[in-house]
């Protein structure tokens, strides 16, 4: 395995930035893990590291600090990015209504060898990558990297948009190694670059950072209809995140609303108006940047959207670098359902409850241990103690989004070994995985889930702590859930709006919260106990 190689070129930021404020960053002696120094008139000036963030200097940020940064950089674009000349680092302006610049976030670039050799499998194999992950999260490094790979032996074209990819400067830098460079004038002109790119300069593949627009996801269907390979990043988290933006879920293949005959719904098990993919997906694969070293890879975007619409989850794969070393953890088959099948975010029946698992709760733990001890967990839950959970094939932002919605106190760890509790996916549990098996040879309490959606985690957390409230009441929630969910995707594809039935205070909290996810627009109506949520587009 390659090892890591950093390039960062950061005596280069050192050297535009004030001399008090660069001599005070280098005493902090932790380069490796800067990530961008914070310049706000009138403000302390700040530097935010992976964990922490620490005060530069006892003196507020006057405006000739900031014009002191100005006068050593390159122009600001449109998009208020300017950067340094071959390297990677990025300085974004802060305006006032004048258009005076009032602060500077000025960011770590770096080129780090060796990132991609987790997917290098996946990029060499030809197909489309979409990768996501929250921002700072190395979504545009491991892009960079891919491009220095591909171009290896391939034509490759990158449309940088911000000079993120290359850099600044004419001369693209170093790391994307022969790949060809294609600047982006505005970014509203993104797509336009893309098909250009197409066009004129016969590419094999080509790279794209932050496709946000809706006509940057038409040019990269474009692009993928006439077989090009493409590698690109989206904003959003993970698969779910992506179909319910309108923008980006074309991406995926896109959803809509279908009108079953009545024969076909009672075949299905059903009702009449169900969602559906609407298209084959743009990209192939689709990769979750869950951590620096940890990613869940959904190997065939078409079935993992189709079985998400009918509300089984497809596991994805995860793959993890520990010691650097490289551990993936396959997926396993999904289980054929011999009864009549679900569509559209609905929970399963008690028809498909695999065998061995019929006679226990949803959320009891197969383990020899059986439930934790009693005492960890108490109603009061400024008293609760502490859990460590290790999520095996159970997605990791939801399940601290879950506990954070319940205010309980959760650590999620790495290992099994450093856990009180293992919580998994109903698949991964009937497979009998190596992980599993452990943990309970270990007396490891372990819990299943049904599906790995946030609705489902929060029923677990409510076990593992004994919260019996309305907050975590198990089928009144999962109902409201799904209903609000087939609101939202309604809406999406035409509907004016759509009112949900009524519903307790604590749900339409919960509707209310999914709406806004949705960047969709709710309002309460009507008296307790008839008050209902309302939800429709932002006019």
């Amino acid at each position: 395995m390659q090892q890591k190689k950093i390039t960062d070129d950061l005596h280069d930021l050192m050297a535009v930035l004030p001399s008090e404020i660069a001599s005070s960053l280098k005493e902090k002696d932790d380069s490796d893990n800067l990530l961008e120094v914070i310049l706000d008139l009138g403000r302390l000036p700040t530097a935010r590291f992976v964990e922490r963030e620490v005060t530069l200097r006892q003196v507020e940020v006057a405006h000739e600090d900031i014009d002191y940064v100005v006068d050593r950089i390159g122009e600001f674009d449109a998009d208020n990015r300017a950067g340094l000349e071959r390297t990677l680092h990025r300085i974004a302006a802060i305006r006032n209504r004048k258009g005076d610049i009032v602060g500077l976030t000025c960011r770590v670039g770096r080129a780090v060898y060796g990132t991609t050799d987790i997917i290098k499998d996946l990029i060499e194999s030809g197909k489309s990558l979409l990768i996501l992950g929250r921002p700072g999260v190395g979504k545009t490094t491991m892009l960079r990297e891919a491009a220095r790979i591909l171009a290896e032996n391939k034509r490759v074209v990158i449309v940088d948009t911000s000079n993120e990819i290359g850099g600044d400067g004419d001369v693209p830098h170093p790391a994307v190694g022969r790949a060809r460079r294609m600047q982006v004038a505005k970014p509203s002109l993104q797509h336009e670059v893309m098909i250009e790119a197409v066009e004129n300069h016969n590419p094999e593949a080509i790279v794209i950072d932050e496709i946000g627009r809706e006509l940057e996801a038409e040019a990269a269907r474009t692009i993928a209809e006439r077989g090009v390979q493409l590698i690109g990043t989206a904003h959003g988290n993970t698969l779910e995140n992506l179909l319910l933006n309108p923008t980006l879920s074309d991406l995926v293949g896109g959803i809509e609303s279908v009108t079953l005959s009545d024969e076909e719904a009672r075949r299905r098990g059903t009702q009449k108006t169900v969602l559906e993919r609407r298209s084959p997906p743009t990209f192939d694969v689709l990769i979750e940047i869950q951590n620096r070293d940890r990613l869940a890879i959904h190997q065939d975007v078409a079935s993992a959207v189709d079985a998400l619409l009918r509300g089984y989850p497809l596991p994805p794969e995860i793959r993890s670098r520990i010691n650097g070393e490289i551990r993936i953890e396959r997926a396993p088959a999904p289980a054929r359902s011999s009864g009549n099948g679900q569509q559209g975010y609905r929970r399963q029946s008690a028809e498909h409850t695999p065998q061995g698992l019929a006679a226990a709760s949803e959320f009891e733990p197969y383990s020899p241990a059986h439930r934790p001890a009693t005492g960890t967990g108490v109603r009061d839950r400024s008293g609760l103690q502490t859990m460590r959970v290790y999520p095996y094939g159970v997605a990791r932002n939801r399940l601290t989004q879950a506990a954070r919605r319940l205010s309980v106190p959760v650590i999620i760890v790495d290992q099994p070994s450093d856990a009180d509790v293992l919580v998994t996916l109903r698949a991964y549990y009937r497979k009998r995985q190596r992980t599993i098996t452990d943990a309970e040879n270990r007396n490891i309490p372990i819990y299943v889930l049904r599906s790995n959606t946030v609705n489902q985690m929060q029923q677990f957390l409510g076990d593992l702590f004994n919260l019996y409230s309305d907050e975590v009441s198990g089928a009144g929630v999962d109902s409201a859930v799904e209903e609000t969910r087939s609101a939202i995707m309604a809406v999406m594809n035409g509907e004016r709006w759509v009112e949900l039935p009524p519903a307790a205070s604590s749900i339409r909290r919960l509707q209310h919260q999914m709406a806004r996810e949705a960047n969709l627009v709710s309002h309460s109506y009507g008296k307790e106990p008839n008050r209902r949520v309302r939800i429709f587009r932002e006019t």
